[in-house]
C-alpha cells in the first residue's frame, strides 16, 4: 500500500509547481540569463554549417545563375575561388569554435544553477523534516523520505540543468531551420516536413509508453530504498531468524520490477529512435528525388539541395531531444509534487508566537488530568495526574503498553495532550519555546544512538559550548573514565556507524555521559539499563546517585532494582495511574507493584518472594 501511495501521476506541466521550482532558480537569474543567451547564439551556430556548404557549392565549386544561387553573404566574400574557399573555411572553423564556447557556457552555467538550486531545496527539506512532529515519522517510512531528498531532488536537478534552457536551444534551432528552408524553397520545405505528422504520432505513443515505464521505475526505486533501509538496519534480526532467503526473494522481486520497468523504457527508445531515423531518411530521399529533378531543369541549385538534406537531418535531431526533455519535465513535475507535498506537511507542534520565558533553576513537573491517544479515542493515558517536586526522582513502572514512555514523549512535546495540562514550574509547556524546553532535558533511551566520529563528538553531539573539561567530568560521573583512558586516542577514539566496536554497555555509558555533559536541570532515563549487562548496570546504579543529584529526574524501568531509592514511584496499568508512593509504601499495599516485585523475584530465584524488610530493598532482583 505504501508503494502505491508513493507515486501520483500529475500533469506533464503544472504551472503552480513550476513557479515554486523557479523560486529556487530565481536567486541565480544572472547565470540563467547567461545560459539562455548562450543557447540562442549557439542555435545560430548550429544552422550556419549547411548554409556555408551551399555557398561553397553554388558560388565556387559549381557556379550557377539559377534562382537562389547567390545569397546576401556573396557580396562579402572574395570572387576568386581559392580565396573564397579559404574565407569560408576560416568562417566555418570560427563558427565551430564559437559554438563550442557557447555550448560550454550554457552547459556549465545551467549545471551550476542546478546544483546550487538543489542545494537550497535539500537544505529546506532537511530543515523542514527536523521541525516535523514525531507523529509524522510514525506514519511515513524512512525509505520514502530518503527518496524525497535524494531521487526526487535529482529529477528536478535534471530538469533545471538539462532541460530548462535546452528547450530554448532546441526550439530556436527548429525555428531557424524552418525559416531558412522556406527562404530557400517553399516547395522543397513542404516535402522535407511531410513526415512530421508521422513523427508527431510516433512521439506521442513513445511519450506515453516511457511515461508509464518511468512511473514504474520510480515506484521500484522507492521500494528498493525502503526495503534496503529496513533490512540493513535490522540485519542482525534477519540473520538470527534465518530470514536471509526470504529477504533475498523479496528483494529480488522488487529488483525485477525495477529491471523490467527499465527494460520497457529501453524497448520504447529502441523503437522510437530508429523510427525517427527511417522517417528522416525518407524525407532526405524525397528531397533528393524532387530537388534532383529541379536541378536537372535548372530551376534549383545543387547547393540548395545539399543544404536541404543537411537541414532535414538536423531538423529531426531537436525533435528527438525535445521528446527526451518532455520526459524529464514530466518526471520532474511528479518529483516536485511529492517534494512540495512534504514541504507543505504542517508543523503541528511548534513554539507559540509569544512564548513565556523559561522558568529558571530546578523545576517542578506536574501532570493535571492528562488524557492522550495516538489515534482517535484509543486512550493511551487516562486522567493521569502526578507531581514531581524539584530535585526529586520520580520512577514509572508498569507492564508493556501501560503508557510509561508516552509520559516522557508528552513532557518533551513530541505530542500534545488532548485533555489536561502538563506544567513546568507552573507554566503550561505549550506556552514555552520548544527549543528552550527540550534543551533543559537530558534523555537516555533504551537503544543507544551513536554517530560516526570520536567519543568526544558523540558526547558533545554538536554542542560547541561543551569544553573538554565538561566532557571528562561527565565521563567520570558514569564510570567510563577508566575505559577512555585505556584507549590510545582517549576521547579522540574514532567510533564507526552506530558505535560499532563498543559493547552495548559501553555505548549506553557514552549515552549517559552525553546526557550529563551539558548539566541539564531535568533527566529522563527511559529503560536505559534494560539492554546492559549486570556489571554495567552496577556501574550505572553507583553513578545514579550522582546523576540525579540536584536534578528533577524521571526514570522508566522494568528492573525494579534501579528505582527503589526513588522519591516517588508511579504504577501505570492500561493507561491509568493505579498506585503511587515509595518502594516500601507500595510493597505494603500488596497491589500491582507488589505483584511485579514477587514476579521478578520468582523469575530469578525460582520461588515466591516474601515481602522484604526495608533494609533488604536494594537486594531486589530485576524483571529483566
Amino acid at each position: 500500500m505504501a508503494r502505491q501511495e508513493e507515486e501520483v501521476l500529475g500533469k506533464a506541466y503544472d504551472g503552480r509547481l513550476m513557479r515554486r521550482l523557479l523560486g529556487y532558480v530565481r536567486p541565480y537569474w544572472p547565470q540563467v540569463l547567461l545560459a539562455t543567451l548562450a543557447a540562442v547564439l549557439h542555435s545560430v551556430t548550429q544552422v550556419v554549417g549547411p548554409f556555408l556548404n551551399k555557398v561553397v557549392i553554388d558560388q565556387y565549386l559549381f557556379p550557377t545563375h539559377a534562382p537562389g544561387a547567390h545569397s546576401f553573404l556573396s557580396r562579402y566574400l572574395p570572387a576568386d575561388a581559392m580565396r573564397g574557399l579559404t574565407a569560408v573555411g576560416v568562417l566555418y572553423i570560427l563558427m565551430l569554435v564559437i559554438g563550442f564556447g557557447l555550448d560550454f557556457a550554457q552547459t556549465y552555467a545551467m549545471q551550476w544553477v542546478g546544483q546550487h538550486s538543489m542545494y537550497d531545496l535539500r537544505r529546506d527539506l532537511f530543515r523542514h523534516l527536523q521541525r516535523l512532529q514525531v507523529a509524522f515519522f510514525d506514519k511515513n517510512p524512512v525509505g520514502r523520505l530518503v527518496t524525497r531528498v535524494t531521487n526526487d531532488v535529482e529529477t528536478i536537478n535534471d530538469m533545471i540543468s538539462s532541460a530548462l534552457v535546452a528547450f530554448f536551444d532546441d526550439s530556436f534551432v527548429l525555428a531557424l531551420i524552418v525559416i531558412i528552408m522556406f527562404r530557400f524553397n517553399w516547395k522543397l520545405s513542404l516535402i522535407a516536413l511531410s513526415v512530421v505528422p508521422l513523427i508527431a504520432i510516433g512521439t506521442g505513443i513513445f511519450r506515453r509508453a516511457v511515461r508509464e515505464s518511468y512511473r514504474r521505475v520510480r515506484l521500484a526505486v522507492a521500494g528498493i530504498n525502503t526495503f534496503l533501509q529496513e533490512h540493513i538496519s535490522g540485519m542482525a534480526l534477519v540473520q538470527v531468524f534465518n530470514r536471509e532467503r526470504v529477504a533475498f526473494d523479496e528483494f529480488r522481486a522488487i529488483n525485477n520490477e525495477h529491471r523490467n520497468a527499465w527494460a520497457d523504457a529501453v524497448f520504447a527508445y529502441a523503437l522510437y529512435y530508429p523510427m525517427v531515423e527511417i522517417l528522416s531518411t525518407f524525407a532526405v530521399a524525397m528531397i533528393l528525388w524532387f530537388g534532383g529533378l529541379r536541378v536537372l531543369h535548372n530551376t534549383l541549385t545543387i547547393g540548395i539541395v545539399v543544404a536541404f538534406i543537411q537541414y532535414a537531418q538536423r531538423f529531426f535531431r531537436p525533435i528527438q531531444d525535445l521528446s527526451d526533455k518532455y520526459n524529464i519535465l514530466q518526471t520532474a513535475m511528479a518529483g516536485s509534487e511529492r517534494i512540495f507535498k512534504l514541504l507543505d506537511a504542517p508543523v503541528t507542534l511548534a513554539s507559540p508566537p509569544h512564548p513565556v520565558p523559561m522558568p529558571v533553576g530546578v523545576g517542578r513537573i506536574e501532570f493535571e488530568h492528562v488524557w492522550f491517544a495516538y489515534n482517535g479515542e484509543n486512550w493511551v493515558l487516562r486522567d493521569v495526574s502526578f507531581v514531581a517536586e524539584p530535585g526529586t526522582t520520580l520512577a514509572i513502572v508498569g507492564h508493556t503498553g501501560a503508557g510509561k514512555t508516552t509520559i516522557t514523549s508528552l513532557l518533551l512535546r513530541f505530542y500534545d495532550v488532548q485533555r489536561g495540562r502538563i506544567l513546568l514550574n507552573g507554566v503550561d509547556i505549550r506556552d514555552l519555546d520548544l527549543h528552550e524546553l527540550r534543551r533543559r532535558f537530558a534523555v537516555v533511551l533504551q537503544d543507544p544512538y551513536l554517530i560516526s566520529g570520536t567519543i568526544a563528538d558523540n558526547i558533545r553531539f554538536g554542542d560547541a559550548s561543551l569544553t573538554e573539561e565538561a566532557i571528562w567530568r561527565a565521563v567520570e560521573q558514569v564510570d567510563l573514565g577508566e575505559f577512555v583512558r585505556a584507549q590510545p586516542d582517549g576521547l579522540q577514539m574514532m567510533l564507526r556507524e552506530r558505535g560499532a566496536g563498543l559493547s552495548t554497555g559501553q555505548k549506553q555509558l557514552v549515552s549517559f555521559a552525553r546526557a550529563l555533559a551539558p548539566n541539564p536541570p531535568f533527566l529522563i532515563l527511559d529503560e536505559a539499563t534494560s539492554s546492559v549487562d549486570t556489571e554495567t548496570e552496577l556501574k550505572i546504579r553507583h553513578a545514579l546517585t550522582r546523576m540525579v543529584a540536584g536534578r528533577t529526574s524521571i526514570i522508566i524501568a522494568h528492573r525494579l532494582s534501579t528505582i527503589q531509592t526513588a522519591d516517588l514511584i508511579l504504577v501505570l496499568h492500561k493507561g491509568v495511574l493505579r498506585e503511587q508512593g515509595t518502594h516500601q509504601e507500595l510493597l505494603r499495599q500488596h497491589g500491582i507493584y507488589w505483584r511485579l516485585y514477587r514476579l521478578q523475584y520468582r523469575d530469578q530465584a525460582g520461588a515466591p518472594a516474601p515481602v522484604p524488610a526495608a533494609g533488604l530493598a536494594s537486594e531486589a532482583p530485576s524483571l529483566g
